[in-house]
């Protein structure tokens, strides 16, 4: 264990309250007759009516003015389709879902006197007058739930595998869900954190100004870890994990879409989602010029692939940009990079065909494999020895995946989703069942010009010293000209001067037990980051400092730094 926080809080002012009987205590005090709780889907909207339900004479469920079962489903399928994995972005918003019949049909028994209350997904779309509260959920915790036996919305899937639910939300509850909260949210009177037994409630207005503090200076997300077929050993160590765990095979340690924030409101935490940092303080965090190119997307992401004593990943492709806006209705697609964190002596990555193989020959040795459980992939694709440190360039259309022992910093954009497995291994998945092959999607996507040359001339070693004095080295390492993700490695032993070019940074303290952040012109408390931890620098800080701190003076530290070009 290295100091790597798995629970990194940012103070912020304001009050919280813990508890149903402080909600039961806001009701109770409010003087208006009608309270509004609009809920992010998965939040189990039974569980608080249990604590509160007897504090009303009318109780409106928000969920049964919209679609259900088979109806809901019919109206969604040309979004979700019929793969198991993939679907199409939607474009939808949650009103299309609601039935106007049956919201008029609320809204005129909301006329009636007495105590009322409306709750649920889109509770705001029957009504906006009453004491306004939002249950907020991360979606991380909604693909926990799932695991459970939580269905999807308005759906009685109990049973459905998981990742099925993840698909259905990825690609379209989700994404109508967060429409719908941009479209309220500064309409709300409190929010509530609802992804724990006893919810924890707060203004609406402390949380905006929690928000805006965590745009103004350098922040950690929550990481999250997860086990899978092939997950190794490392991070339980380095990151102080459950060392009864078979495994940990990822990190999710910067998916802002995934990821949640810890707040500290004057000792009490709540944990909200990191994609309202995007969603209601884009221009601050990512700039305004990666706004204009992205929109309400962070387009940078760091996580961990850890295979030490582990297995290989799976051999998979991810899909060129035209190809995923013309098949999924996504922006921009998955280009990417392993940086080698730490690896062992047999450690390596698989990247590119082989000068020779064509994608055909490649595509039928695919086919026959899914039959007979059998590939000799080094006879079709590249295998590069790998070393602390190295950086592998893996521009989207490229045939790759980390080989076993290896512990990969995985920088990339965002849509994480959208990997297309061409051969595992012949492995099952964690479930019992095969995990999900995409050859078809694969072979329409992968680059044929990739080959053994190409790669080594263009995605391997391309490290280039732009900086060097006597205690600082600046370097840059990638990404592809292909990509639209820099990064650049800083070797130092005293403080480095870091000039903002107006847009987000993601960075990592690759080497190194830690390191301090230091403010130029912004205002901020020095900020403290150990080794291997994620952290993000908002655009709004401008220049900053990366330092030793009193513990690690006159030892060389090395970060990881990655920006949109």
């Amino acid at each position: 264990y290295t100091g790597y926080d798995k629970y990194p809080c940012k103070k912020v002012e304001g009050k919280a309250y813990c508890g149903y009987g402080e909600l039961r205590d806001l009701i109770n005090n409010y003087c208006g007759d009608t309270v509004i709780i609009d809920c992010y889907p998965e939040v189990d909207t039974q569980a608080i009516l249990k604590e509160i339900s007897d504090l009303f004479d009318l109780i409106i469920i928000s969920d049964d003015c919209a679609l259900k079962g088979k109806r809901l489903e019919n109206f969604a399928k040309d979004d979700l389709t019929d793969d198991r994995v993939f679907g199409v972005m939607t474009r939808r918003r949650l009103k299309d879902f609601f039935i106007k019949s049956k919201i008029r049909q609320a809204e005129k028994q909301l006329e009636q006197k007495g105590k009322k209350l409306v709750i649920g997904v889109g509770a705001m779309l029957i009504t906006q007058k009453g004491l306004r509260i939002y249950a907020s959920m991360t979606r991380w915790e909604a693909q926990l739930r799932f695991r459970k036996g939580t269905p999807n919305w308005n759906l009685e899937n109990y049973d459905e595998d998981s990742l099925t639910k993840f698909k259905r939300g990825y690609f379209c509850e989700w994404r109508i869900a967060d429409r719908h909260k941009e479209e309220i949210f500064y309409k709300m009177d409190y929010f509530i954190d609802a992804s724990r037994e006893q919810p924890v409630l707060f203004s609406a207005a402390d949380y905006r100004k929690a928000i805006e503090k965590t745009v103004s200076e350098p922040f950690r997300v929550v990481p999250y870890f997860d086990p899978g077929v092939w997950g190794g050993q490392w991070m339980k160590q380095v990151c102080g994990l459950d060392p009864g765990r078979k495994n940990y095979a990822w990190c999710f340690d910067c998916v802002p879409e995934e990821n949640s924030v810890l707040y500290d409101f004057g000792g009490v935490i709540a944990e909200m989602p990191a994609i309202d940092l995007v969603l209601f303080g884009a221009d601050k965090l990512l700039g305004e010029r990666v706004v204009a190119r992205f929109g309400k997307e962070f387009p940078i992401r760091f996580d961990f692939l850890d295979t030490m004593d582990g297995g290989n990943l799976s051999l998979q492709v991810h899909p060129t940009t035209d190809y995923i806006q013309k098949t999924f209705n996504m922006k921009y697609t998955q280009d990417e990079s392993y940086y080698i964190l730490d690896c062992k002596e047999d450690g390596g990555v698989y990247l590119g065909l082989k000068t020779g193989v064509s994608k055909e020959e490649f595509g039928k040795a695919l086919e026959k494999a899914a039959e007979t459980g059998i590939l000799d992939v080094e006879k079709y694709v590249n295998r590069f020895p790998s070393k602390k440190h190295d950086h592998f360039l893996i521009p989207s259309g490229t045939v790759h995946c980390s080989a076993r022992n290896c512990m990969v910093l995985e920088i990339s954009s965002t849509p994480y989703i959208f990997t297309f497995k061409l051969w595992d291994w012949g492995r099952l998945g964690l479930d019992g069942k095969p995990r999900p092959i995409n050859i078809k999607h694969g072979l329409n996507v992968i680059q044929e010009n990739r080959k053994t040359e190409w790669v080594e001339k263009n995605l391997v070693g391309r490290v280039q010293t732009l900086r060097k004095k006597d205690n600082f080295t600046e370097e840059k390492t990638g990404l592809h000209e292909l990509e639209f993700i820099e990064t650049r490695r800083h070797i130092f032993r005293d403080r480095v001067l870091h000039k903002s070019d107006g847009g987000v940074y993601v960075m990592n303290l690759v080497e190194g037990e830690e390191a301090v952040i230091l403010p130029v012109n912004a205002d901020f408390q020095p900020f403290t980051v150990h080794y291997a931890e994620t952290f993000i620098i908002p655009a709004s800080v401008g220049d900053f400092i990366v330092a030793p701190t009193e513990k690690t003076k006159g030892k060389t530290l090395i970060t990881v730094k990655a920006c949109v070009r």
